[in-house]
């Protein structure tokens, strides 16, 4: 492989890096050479090649993995949420609303009118700035709280990072891990460092370790974590706030997703003495995907250097958005039936895990859209045997950040199924299971 890489120059080696990925002579995931080997081969200093090396990890071109060496890097697209496409199996894992919950926007709509706003204006709209206070405020111990609009909480995250973070940056993300976070990161650039997580959300010892990698970032979801459904407890979210008491300035994000449907208390990670913070609620579980909207609140530096994440490109969320935002968020009758609407997915998830219980597959119900199913074999292997049942699940392993070894959980979105089809499912369920616990003894013997 050394022979294909010339160059005297960091750049010139850059260069001819980057030319043999662009035609495919190395491909994602391909090692590139030791650096004293292809120093030796091309006769240059090892800071020669060094340099050259930085400048393809600072691009995004190549990974550097310590031991494992320094790699191509593979831009492939982790799984996204939603339906999936060209299926007619009947999908349950799709982590949707339901659409029948969604408040109805069409009286909200009369309330939209108003002058048009020009360049240069205020880029909140003076009433949702007014009752978004509000809601942050409450939940947060801080004397200075800046807000800031974004296009959703993905958009919120991602500008967040980019304005705290260089490429190869780590960042620590909860695993399992929310997909979107996952994508994020991995186009980023930035070395995700993983921090497992358990019915109380993310683990101290993990969250430690961590920080001793020299993670600059901390993403965390405080309740209804996707995919687990865990939240933060307040006894942990105590004890993680003390290990971070002493990395004031690791910039932690909290990306409270569920928030008015929550079953669950917030509890934060923020503490009054952090210096580098903010806390993303969006509006689309309980207002729909389509009202891209979402509220940040952070420290004032961090607000500072978001507003400049935002000028090159969109300089505001639309003010016709916010104003409906604001007027839905503000209707007693939308504020009633976002009540209902979580009841709703808490009492479907308990009574399919009550399902499950017959049938000897034990469950938890957290908070959320969601059920984690912990199964005794792969969760791939129930999923094929699903869908010979005409059922269409996600396997663990697409939010997994560390580990080998497959799966072993199902995420399973049913708060949409009618109690013949939640019966249905949980049967072929245990089904499935034994099936796939068959073909495993199978091959065993074998």
């Amino acid at each position: 492989m050394t022979s294909d890489i010339r160059g005297r120059s960091a750049t010139e080696i850059a260069d001819s890096v980057r030319a043999l990925i662009e035609r495919a002579h190395l491909r994602p995931g391909d090692a590139l050479p030791p650096v004293r080997s292809l120093a030796d081969e091309l006769g240059v200093n090892r800071n020669t090649v060094v340099a050259a090396y930085r400048q393809l990890t600072q691009a995004g071109v190549v990974v550097t993995r310590g031991r494992g060496g320094t790699r191509v890097a593979d831009l492939s697209p982790v799984a996204q949420e939603g339906f999936a496409p060209d299926s007619v199996l009947r999908d349950v894992g799709t982590g949707n609303p339901d659409p029948n919950l969604i408040p109805d926007i069409s009286p909200a709509l009369a309330s939209m009118a108003g002058r048009p706003v020009l360049y240069g204006e205020p880029v909140i709209d003076p009433g949702l700035e007014q009752w978004a206070r509000g809601w942050m405020a409450r939940d947060l111990d801080a004397d200075d709280l800046r807000l800031t609009i974004t296009s959703g909480a993905a958009d919120a995250v991602e500008r967040l990072l980019a304005q705290a973070l260089t490429r190869d940056d780590a960042v620590a993300l909860e695993d399992p891990c929310f997909l979107t976070s996952i994508h994020t990161v991995r186009i980023g650039g930035y070395r995700a460092v993983p921090v497992p997580v358990d019915d109380e959300g993310m683990t101290v010892g993990g969250l430690r370790a961590a920080l001793e990698q020299g993670v600059r970032a901390v993403v965390h979801t405080p309740r209804a974590q996707n995919p687990t459904g865990a939240s933060l407890s307040a006894e942990r979210a105590a004890q993680l706030r003390d290990v971070l008491r002493d990395h004031p300035y690791v910039l932690v994000i909290e990306d409270d997703h569920f928030s008015m449907l929550s079953q669950q208390p917030f509890h934060s990670l923020i503490s009054p003495g952090h210096r580098r913070w903010a806390l993303v609620r969006s509006v689309s579980k309980f207002l729909g995907p389509d009202m891209c909207l979402a509220v940040t609140a952070s420290d004032r530096e961090t607000a500072e250097r978001l507003a400049m994440r935002l000028t090159p490109g969109t300089t505001w969320v639309s003010h016709l958005l916010q104003r409906l935002t604001h007027a839905l968020v503000t209707d007693a009758a939308t504020a009633a039936s976002i009540t209902r609407a979580g009841a709703h997915y808490a009492s479907r998830n308990a009574a399919f895990v009550s399902l499950l219980q017959q049938h000897g597959l034990e469950a938890a119900a957290g908070d959320g859209l969601n059920l984690w199913l912990p199964l005794p074999v792969a969760a791939r292997a129930v999923s094929e045997q699903l869908m010979r049942r005409g059922w269409l699940a996600r396997a663990g392993d697409e939010f997994v950040l560390a580990g080998d070894e497959p799966s072993q959980r199902l995420r399973l979105t049913v708060h949409d199924l009618d109690d013949a089809d939640a019966a249905q499912l949980a049967a072929d369920l245990a089904g499935a299971v034994a099936a796939a616990r068959g073909r495993a003894l199978v091959r065993e013997v074998g």
